[in-house]
């Protein structure tokens, strides 16, 4: 099969043509040298660009085709929920190993297509056009996301103020142990739906997470100035309370006991031998949002969540940088010599520790 013909296969559910915009706001789709879409009134563009590559991002054990491309478009779409706006429009650039060392055929690339579409129609994401290329080895696949946010309200990284609560989306850690589970396994990665019931959950995380675009639409439309700075958990709860902390000029204070953990993986983590705030605090891909509320609308929000059947749970609170609760005369000192901005982990007794930023890092 030629490069044309693979394109004709892999977008043939694409937005082709050319006319009159109709819901979907495009002009000129699939088909043309570029995509041509016409943005809402009154609205401000916002763009997202992410890549999974071969034996970085998956692998035979952990991921299927479908799996992978499920997760591509997911992850582009998360960083438009932690904006607060909506994802309208998606390219995907696709590079395909070819030659002795190519192992992906017409069929398992349609798979991977299958996933990326299915996640892009679950969000309302139209497929505008995208790249097309081989390589001598590793096949990546890049989405771009084009979304659309109410004028001057995205919701930044850089907004956290002294005296705000963080809050998080929903329990975290679950997809670092569904990854854990399916390396120690080392085997091919079979269907969900042949695993056992009490992990399932676990490497449904890992393999095909929900961008929380629902809880991003919620704080995009509160009141402004309610949501502080936002973020989704793409490197861990810690890493992503540091990028708020250093954007923001702030010290994170978060609590240990409050970090909202699933029964799935307190068992699992308690038969692996494993601390679960680990899973939680360094794992990554959850996709959950973790952000800040002005602490005298705390409660406003999560009744927010609640009328609609969600819900945020309060993780921490923001402090001055510099500034320091209860801790002991070691704590003390570590405090002290760890930079600041920072994040802290505070334990149930009140002790504050520094807490290192730890989460995936493609060049560390």
């Amino acid at each position: 099969m030629d490069e044309f013909a693979l394109i004709r296969l892999l977008n043939r559910r694409g937005s082709p043509g050319t006319g009159r915009p109709n819901e979907t706001g495009v002009k000129t789709g699939i088909g043309d040298d570029a995509a041509v879409m016409k943005p809402s009134a009154g609205s401000d563009i916002v763009v997202s660009c992410d890549t999974m590559v071969e034996t970085v991002h998956f692998l035979p054990e952990t991921m299927q085709h479908y799996d992978i491309g499920y997760k591509a478009m997911a992850s582009s779409l998360s960083d438009m929920a932690a904006m607060g706006a909506r994802p309208r429009w998606a390219l995907i650039a696709l590079t395909v190993p070819s030659g002795p060392s190519g192992t992906w055929t017409a069929e398992s690339l349609q798979e991977l297509y299958d996933g990326l579409y299915a996640c892009a129609d679950r969000y309302g994401t139209v497929v505008v056009g995208g790249d097309t290329t081989s390589s001598k080895s590793l096949l990546t696949v890049t989405v771009t996301v084009i979304g659309e946010a109410d004028e001057d309200r995205s919701l930044l990284r850089s907004s956290a103020l002294p005296g705000d609560i963080v809050f998080v989306t929903g329990p975290l850690g679950n997809s670092a142990a569904g990854l854990h589970l399916l390396l120690k396994a080392g085997r091919p990665a079979v269907p969900i739906e042949d695993m056992e019931e009490t992990v399932r959950s676990l490497v449904l995380a890992h393999r095909r997470p929900e961008p929380r675009i629902d809880a991003g639409a919620i704080l995009a439309s509160s009141e402004a100035g309610v949501c502080g700075a936002l973020n989704d958990i793409s490197d861990g709860l810690a890493s992503e309370a540091w990028e708020i902390a250093e954007a923001s000029g702030v010290r994170i204070v978060l609590d240990e006991e409050r970090i909202p953990l699933s029964p799935e993986l307190t068992r699992y983590a308690s038969a692996a031998g494993r601390d679960p705030h680990d899973f939680a605090l360094y794992g990554g891909e959850d996709y959950e949002l973790v952000g800040t509320v002005r602490r005298e609308r705390a409660a406003e929000l999560a009744a927010r969540f609640e009328v609609a059947g969600k819900r945020i749970w309060l993780v921490g609170e923001v402090a001055a940088a510099g500034a320091m609760n209860k801790t002991d005369k070691g704590a003390a000192a570590n405090l002290e010599r760890a930079p600041m901005p920072g994040v802290t982990l505070r334990s149930s007794a009140g002790v504050e520790k520094p807490l290192p930023k730890k989460g995936y890092n493609h060049f560390a």
